[in-house]
């Protein structure tokens, strides 16, 4: 019998902490599969944020470096610097990325850093218990807008992806989700691409990924599966932002 699947070299044999039908679990294989196809696992240097994903080291078979809250590209600035020969990728969350980190994912991207940042938006902050997050949309409840998000008190939702857009020094954006097989296949190729894209040297490489988070919204994980789908990709549509050639 002829053998399709493998063991991704790039993720360890370990247990996740995830909650069921969290979508950092396929996120985390989708860049473990990358890695591997590319056949860049023994020079890659990941750097993990504080939230959902800071036990990252416990998962990829790699080197991991732990960065201060909202920091991640800032640390990966210095050690691609340092080390030009490493592929260096952030893997963080809305509240990480969007919130206290911002001034750094900006700088970072208008520089043209020739980095991968792998953006996981679950529209809150997971790991702190459900708070509004820059990216949580108009209307929706968390711990801290229990009366849903009004943009009179709390603003608008942030749409990185479409920000980032406008600064020169960035090659490629694109938002993607994991609610279904084939939008899991299309962020597969997404994020083998800007991974490709540091490799080639091309700059700033950023992927946003829709991800269900059940817990944290208050749904079994179908419901939270039809959430993205049918309310979530409403608010930030799935597209490819730029791609400069």
């Amino acid at each position: 019998m002829k053998k399709i699947l493998s063991k991704t070299e790039s993720l360890k044999a370990t247990p996740h902490l995830y909650c069921p039908g969290c979508g950092h679990g396929i996120i985390h294989r989708l860049v473990a599969e990358s890695i591997d196809e590319l056949g860049l696992r023994e020079k890659t240097i990941g750097i993990a944020p504080v939230g959902c994903a800071v036990f990252a080291y416990d998962y990829f078979n790699f080197d991991v470096s732990e960065a201060p809250h909202g920091r991640p590209p800032a640390v990966a600035t210095g050690i691609k610097r340092v080390r030009p020969d490493k592929i260096v990728f952030t893997y963080q969350g809305d509240g990480d990325l969007a919130a206290i980190g911002t001034a750094e994912t900006i700088h970072a991207a208008n520089r043209g850093e020739n980095i991968t940042v792998i953006f996981v938006n679950n529209a809150n902050y997971g790991m702190t218990g459900g708070q509004m997050a820059p990216t949580t949309l108009i209307g929706q409840k968390t711990a801290t807008s229990p009366y849903g998000r009004d943009p009179k008190r709390e603003g608008y939702p942030m749409k990185v992806c479409e920000l980032l857009s406008s600064l020169e020094g960035v090659a490629y954006l694109e938002r993607v989700s994991v609610s279904n097989p084939k939008n899991i296949i299309s962020a597969k190729r997404a994020i083998k691409k800007a991974f490709q894209n540091q490799v080639d040297g091309k700059g700033f490489s950023l992927v946003e990924v829709l991800s269900q988070c059940p817990v944290d919204w208050g749904m079994t994980p179908q419901n939270s599966i039809k959430w993205v789908e049918d309310v979530f990709v409403k608010a930030f549509p799935l597209g490819v932002y730029k791609d400069k050639k």
